[in-house]
């Protein structure tokens, strides 16, 4: 049989109490008495012995129950507030269910439903569009992370917290590369409950996982299940380019989901829900999150400037090369006075012939640079160099390894 201190604790606590009590009112009779009797006799020192015996127990009783109280405030974990599902009340629950229970209990609070509408106007007037997403609060100055798709061009938007108060809430600034945007509310601080944050990079394939969101205007509802990969590719809304290095899942996800939390077992948010994989539109068991660290990287620009500032290399148009032994991005087109040209970069030349009243143009790229590695990470799709240069801020420089003639050179360009 397990030991189980806080029983203990509880047990003798009431043991050493009833014994206190009796030894107050004892002492309190005995003090009685010994007034009654005359000091100078044999009678008053051994009552005044009895009366310091008894406080000398009162005082060690006393000790004993500062230093269980003691010991129980390190070995017991501090439950949340208002919580009467916790598991330690629940003792028939299997461990699996410990888990999953105490996942959602110390995070669920933080999951938002996000509700937009959105005018649009057709040939028979302005109709309103609703939508539905799920956010995840960040601090309680009422910054809400959710999907940039949730509230993009949205007119208004309303956030409901946990205990069902509703509130309009502001875009702050958003990014349609990351899908990734921020919204406020102003609500009182002791009901915003802002998420833990985990280190994405750590995450393993087949770690468990849950994901909290709002699917189909179902507040909070909790779904389950593993990593199932990690740094996939998806493909954005914005500009046809891709979002890499994000997680998937098969924790059920559906509609409503999006901008919801992915959690591990410790209730700390490793994700943001953001899309599935399905031709019906409902939970196929493909499901995709961006993972923490993006989101801990894009969202104080968001606060900050509204917007993401991303370094601009002036590269207006590649192509890209695929031969048996040589694979890169060649240099159509750079910008005038732009990075690219500024660190020596040559893009393809435009060459006219003149035969009498007659011109022709051609394009020569034998003096055109081709593009093979970023930083050393090899770029051999059009989605590999940007994925590589969005990482970058204005100002940093970056290490292009490019092939110019036959001949491999290394080349720094400094990021406007």
């Amino acid at each position: 049989m397990n030991f189980n201190f806080r029983n203990f604790r509880i047990v003798f606590g009431k043991i050493i109490e009833v014994v206190f009590n009796f030894a107050s009112r004892l002492m309190g009779k005995l003090i009685d008495k010994w007034r009654n009797n005359n000091i100078g006799n044999g009678n008053g020192i051994s009552l005044s012995r009895n009366i310091i015996v008894i406080i000398c127990v009162c005082v060690f009783g006393l000790g004993v129950m500062m230093f269980l109280n003691a010991q129980s405030s390190v070995s017991i974990p501090i439950k949340p507030e208002d919580n009467p599902l916790y598991v330690e009340r629940l003792p028939e629950l299997v461990a699996e269910e410990r888990i999953s229970i105490q996942a959602y209990e110390m995070c669920n609070r933080s999951v938002v439903n996000i509700d937009t509408q959105t005018i649009r106007t057709s040939f028979w007037g302005e109709v309103d569009e609703p939508g539905a997403g799920s956010g995840v609060v960040l601090n309680q100055d009422g910054y809400i992370v959710t999907n940039a798709h949730v509230v993009h061009q949205a007119d208004l938007i309303f956030v409901t917290l946990y205990n069902g108060e509703s509130f309009k809430a502001s875009v702050i600034g958003e990014d349609l590369v990351t899908d990734i945007a921020v919204i406020k509310i102003t609500a009182p601080k002791n009901q915003l409950f802002p998420v833990r944050v985990a280190d994405s990079s750590k995450l393993l394939v087949g770690q468990k996982i849950f994901a909290i969101g709002n699917p189909f205007g179902l507040e909070r509802t909790l779904t389950g299940g593993l990593i199932s990969s990690l740094n996939r590719t998806i493909q954005s809304n914005h500009q046809s380019r891709s979002i890499k290095g994000m997680i998937q899942i098969d924790a059920a996800i559906n509609p409503g989901n999006s901008g919801g939390l992915l959690l591990d077992t410790q209730g700390r948010m490793i994700g943001i829900n953001t899309a599935i994989a399905s031709r019906s539109g409902g939970s196929n068991g493909v499901g995709f999150a961006i993972p923490s660290n993006t989101v801990s990287r894009i969202v104080p620009q968001l606060i900050k400037n509204g917007e993401v500032k991303r370094g601009n290399i002036g590269i207006d148009v590649v192509r890209k090369i695929d031969q048996s032994k040589l694979k890169g991005l060649m240099l159509i087109k750079i910008v005038k006075g732009g990075a690219a040209e500024k660190a020596g970069l040559r893009g393809v030349s435009v060459i006219v012939d003149r035969y009498g009243m007659f011109e022709r143009t051609r394009i020569d790229d034998s003096m055109a640079d081709i593009i093979l590695s970023v930083d050393g990470n090899k770029v051999e799709q059009v989605d590999d160099f940007t994925a590589v240069i969005d990482e970058h801020k204005p100002g940093d420089s970056v290490e292009l390894e490019i092939l110019r003639k036959d001949k491999r050179i290394k080349v720094t360009v400094k990021l406007e």
